[in-house]
């Protein structure tokens, strides 16, 4: 990353979530200046509150959906670079809030945009969607960053509609700016210590080993591009760089996922990940009413190869041996969660691809 961070004006909205965190600890290790913008921690116990994400930026308590109280977080944090995390992102939580979810993933995106187009100042924007954003065909193949956009339940809907935004914007007020570049990023099914979401595999096999002792699945033949969360945080971090420095070349939408055989099913992960923590749990397929979700999904990122120099450094095996390394140090210790992450980070950038 060379010395490029340093005292760069940077805000991440949704810095209290599971990436949010990780990508704020990153940016704090690396010199910049670091303006968070969330609602408050959505688990407990988070990897924010553990880790003392709050320790070394300024911390903002707001939702994306308030216009005037982002307004004011821009203008106090004056960014020349945005991250934008802030999502609701869980499908089956979808199916629950719609409105809520079209209203976070599509409004918030637009409040984002708009400030950066009101205000001044900014030039560079990373836009995080999702690979749910891309019009599901059970492909065998990666989806690539020209493939058509869709999604047929509220989450992945509403992750395609914020790429139609975030590509509206540019064309419509930042083409012709060279002063700020838009891009969009989309990423695999992120791994990795400090992940409590509910509904999601890896915390789930967590709480397993920490309580009940049953890990229950809904979609064990369901592949998944799976990749450690610094992963596509390492391409954030990159592309961000190239939009400040090169804008016009690189405002556009990007993929970073894993290698190809790291697209597995759901029942092989969990195995794995049992058989990493070497305890007696159990594995319980769930077959009750659950809403329809994607069979196959993996992403193509041979752009991000060519043109950022980007690729995976951690397969999948290392990458859940790094994940069930951070929850056993935090189970010794939990007070060493800030340290873990950091440590991680270190030795993820000294790790050759």
């Amino acid at each position: 990353m060379g010395n490029f961070w340093s005292k760069k004006r940077v805000l991440v909205t949704g810095h209290t979530g599971f990436k949010g965190a990780w990508l704020s600890l990153w940016l704090q290790s690396l010199g910049a200046k670091v303006t968070g913008y969330a609602l408050a921690a959505p688990t407990d116990p988070s990897l924010f509150e553990l880790a003392n994400v709050a320790t070394g930026m300024n911390s903002i308590e707001g939702d994306v959906r308030d216009l005037n109280s982002l307004d004011q977080a821009f203008k106090a944090s004056q960014p020349e670079i945005v991250f934008h995390l802030a999502a609701q992102a869980l499908v089956r939580e979808s199916y629950k809030d719609p409105v809520n979810t079209y209203s976070t993933n599509v409004i918030g995106t637009v409040h984002v945009l708009e400030l950066v187009r009101r205000i001044g100042g900014v030039r560079a924007v990373v836009n995080v969607t999702s690979d749910k954003c891309y019009e599901n065909r059970e492909w065998e193949r990666g989806y690539r960053e020209d493939d058509a956009l869709g999604g047929s339940d509220p989450y992945a809907s509403s992750k395609a509609c914020a790429e139609l935004v975030t590509a509206a914007y540019r064309q419509s007020f930042f083409n012709y700016d060279r002063d700020v570049a838009v891009a969009s990023v989309r990423a695999g099914n992120v791994i990795g210590g400090g992940d409590w979401a509910s509904d999601r595999l890896i915390p789930d096999v967590v709480r397993a080993v920490l309580g009940d002792r049953v890990v229950h699945i809904r979609n064990p033949s369901a592949v998944r591009p799976w990749q450690h969360v610094l992963e596509p945080l390492r391409g954030y971090l990159i592309l961000a760089a190239r939009l400040y420095e090169n804008g016009s070349a690189f405002a556009e939408s990007w993929n970073f996922g894993p290698n190809d055989h790291d697209a597995k099913p759901v029942s092989w992960v969990v195995e794995q990940m049992v058989d990493l923590w070497d305890e007696n749990i159990k594995i319980q397929n769930d077959h009750g009413d659950n809403p329809p979700e994607t069979s196959y999904l993996k992403l193509e990122w041979s752009k991000a190869a060519a043109r950022l120099g980007w690729k995976p450094r951690l397969d999948l095996e290392r990458a859940m041996q790094w994940t069930v390394d951070w929850y056993a140090g935090y189970r010794r210790d939990p007070a060493r969660a800030r340290k873990l992450t950091l440590n991680q980070i270190e030795q993820y950038l000294s790790t050759d691809a």
